[in-house]
C-alpha cells in the first residue's frame, strides 16, 4: 500500500498515461477505444481542477464527491459541446474503469463513482446478419492480396466470433497454450466472468489450419511461448482489432453485405441465430458471458422483430 505522500509524488497526466498504457497493453483495447478513454479523462480531469480551484493530485481523486460527479455530468450535457445521452454513459463507464484501476494499483479509493446513475438511454437492438450473409463472410477469400497464412488466421477469428459468440477481445486474447483446443474454451471474459464456451470441429479446424500455416510460413521461425498472443499481425506482433475490423470492412463491401456487419455483429449473429433456432435464454446468457439474463432479452425482441418484418414482407395481405 502506497503512502499518501508517495501517492501525491505521482501526477494525475502520469497516472492516466499509466491507465492508457494498461488498457492497449494488457488490455489490448483498439487504438480507437483507448483514445475515446483518453478524452474522456482529458475532459474530466480539466473540469474537476477548474471546478475545485486547483490542479488535483493523485490522492485528491478519493475525495471527489457524488455532488462532483453530479456537476461534471452535467457540465457535458449543456453549452455547444454537449454530448449525448449514449456518449454520456460511455464516459461515466470510462471513469468507473479508471478509478477501480487506482484502487488496484494505488488503493485509491472512491465509493462515489459507483453510487452515479447514468442517464436513461433507449434501448437499442443488435443488428445481426443473416444466416446466409455470416456463412458467406467465413467462406469468403481474402478481401486483399495476403499471404496464406493471414487468410487463415481472419477466418479462424471470424469463425470464434460468429461460431462461439466471442468478443473481439476474447478471441484475440487466446494465446499458443489455446492451439490444441479441445470441445470446450475457459474464457476470462467481460468484468473478470469465467465462462465455458464449447467448440464446434469447424473452429477447430479453422484454428488447426491457421496454425499449421503460421508454422508453415517461411518468415516465421520463431518459436513461441504458451502465454504469447495466438493470432499474430504480419509484422510478427499480437493481432490488433483495428485489423480484423479493417478487413470485415472490406469483406462486406466486395459481399455487398449491409453496413452493419462488424466483428461484433457476428457475435450478435451468434446468439440471434441460436435463439431462432430454439435455444434457450439462459444457455444464451451463459455462451456469451453475460453477467444478467436482461443483457441476454435482448435478442427475443430482435428475433420478434424480424419476425414481424418477414410477416409484412411475405404475407399475402400484406
Amino acid at each position: 500500500m502506497s503512502s499518501h505522500a508517495e501517492i501525491n509524488k505521482i501526477s494525475t497526466d502520469e497516472a492516466i498515461r499509466l491507465f492508457l498504457a494498461h488498457l492497449s497493453g494488457e488490455r489490448r483495447l483498439a487504438n480507437k477505444t483507448v483514445i475515446a478513454y483518453q478524452n474522456d479523462l482529458s475532459h474530466f480531469m480539466g473540469f474537476m481542477s477548474t471546478h475545485m480551484g486547483r490542479t488535483l493530485k493523485l490522492g485528491d481523486l478519493a475525495k471527489i464527491t457524488i455532488s462532483d460527479f453530479r456537476s461534471y455530468m452535467a457540465s457535458r450535457r449543456r453549452g455547444q459541446n454537449a454530448i449525448s445521452a449514449s456518449s454520456l454513459a460511455r464516459n461515466l463507464s470510462t471513469l468507473r474503469v479508471f478509478f477501480r484501476y487506482l484502487n488496484r494499483r494505488w488503493d485509491i479509493k472512491n465509493n462515489a463513482v459507483t453510487l452515479i446513475r447514468g442517464p436513461r438511454l433507449p434501448k437499442r437492438l443488435p443488428k445481426p446478419i443473416s444466416v446466409e450473409a455470416s456463412k458467406a463472410l467465413l467462406a469468403a477469400p481474402s478481401p486483399r492480396p495476403t499471404s496464406h497464412w493471414e487468410s487463415a488466421r481472419d477466418t479462424a477469428v471470424f469463425t470464434l466470433l460468429y461460431g462461439a459468440g466471442l468478443r473481439i477481445s476474447e478471441a484475440l486474447s487466446l494465446t499458443w497454450a489455446d492451439t490444441n483446443i479441445g470441445d470446450s474454451l475457459r474464457l476470462v471474459g467481460k468484468g473478470n466472468k469465467t465462462r465455458l464456451v464449447p467448440i464446434l470441429p469447424i473452429i477447430r479446424d479453422a484454428i488447426t489450419e491457421y496454425v499449421r500455416a503460421y508454422e508453415d510460413a517461411a518468415a516465421h521461425q520463431k518459436i513461441f511461448e504458451k502465454d504469447d498472443a495466438l493470432f499474430r499481425a504480419k509484422r510478427g506482433g499480437p493481432l490488433r482489432p483495428e485489423t480484423i475490423q479493417k478487413n470485415i470492412r472490406l469483406l462486406r463491401v466486395q459481399l455487398g453485405l449491409p453496413h452493419t456487419t462488424t466483428p461484433h455483429a457476428l457475435r450478435h449473429s451468434f446468439a440471434t441465430h441460436l435463439l431462432a433456432g430454439g435455444g434457450d435464454l439462459r444457455t444464451i446468457q451463459e455462451l456469451l458471458g453475460h453477467a444478467s439474463l436482461a443483457s441476454t432479452q435482448i435478442y427475443t425482441d430482435v428475433d420478434a422483430s424480424s419476425l414481424i418484418r418477414i410477416h409484412q414482407t411475405h404475407h399475402p395481405r400484406s
